[in-house]
């Protein structure tokens, strides 16, 4: 048997053990996860708007680091609020129903890697929020800008890395209600091939 044939066979029953899986099961299972989606940019978008609407107000009530600090909140929620707004677009027209098996992993997987990732990144921000505050005790000229912003971003970054952190939790324990979707689909290996065995 030439290998371009054997690929095509393990393809077709591929396609045979993922038609097990039960369409409402996987649909169940989407729009959950979608669900969830769109809660965690519903409490994002809300971190934004009230960054918005109380630093907004006190930019032209305060002076020096403070002043900063609240310019600071107002820009990097500007970020916070698009990309609050593009998940939750993503979210709202996301069609559940449309992913087959291997979609749906990718999707979960995706998700999972993109909170812990972001994760990494909002250490990232604290220590550099950190960084600017430690600047500013030495600086001869705009100390208390870089204060400002570096309280500014070290707040930032603290509330985006338990953000990401809870959503990355959730999202992950979801993972959980793909094994009964996939208990009927093993895959075995060895030197002589690779196969898929349903069991009924």
């Amino acid at each position: 048997m030439t290998f371009r044939l054997a690929i095509l066979i393990w393809l077709g029953f591929s396609g045979l053990a993922v038609a097990q899986v039960e369409k409402a099961q996987l649909e169940a299972f989407n729009k959950q996860r979608i669900r969830t989606s769109r809660v965690g940019m519903t409490v994002l978008g809300g971190w934004a708007v009230g960054n918005f609407l109380v630093s907004g107000i006190l930019i032209g009530r305060t002076e020096g680091s403070t002043k900063a600090f609240h310019q600071m909140n107002v820009g990097w929620n500007l970020i916070n609020a698009g990309l609050a707004g593009f998940g939750l677009h993503s979210a709202l027209t996301a069609d559940p129903a449309a992913l087959d098996l291997y979609e749906t992993l990718k999707a979960q997987y995706s998700l999972e890697k993109t909170f812990l990732f972001n994760a990494g990144l909002d250490v990232g921000y604290v220590l550099g929020g950190l960084y600017l505050t430690e600047r500013a005790k030495t600086a001869a000229r705009n100390a208390d800008r870089l204060r400002g912003f570096g309280q500014s971003v070290m707040l930032q970054g603290g509330f985006l890395f338990a953000f990401d952190l809870v959503m990355f939790f959730i999202v992950n324990h979801h993972e959980q209600l793909l094994k009964p979707l996939l208990q009927n689909v093993t895959l075995t290996g060895s030197l002589q091939g690779v196969g898929i065995k349903l069991q009924f």
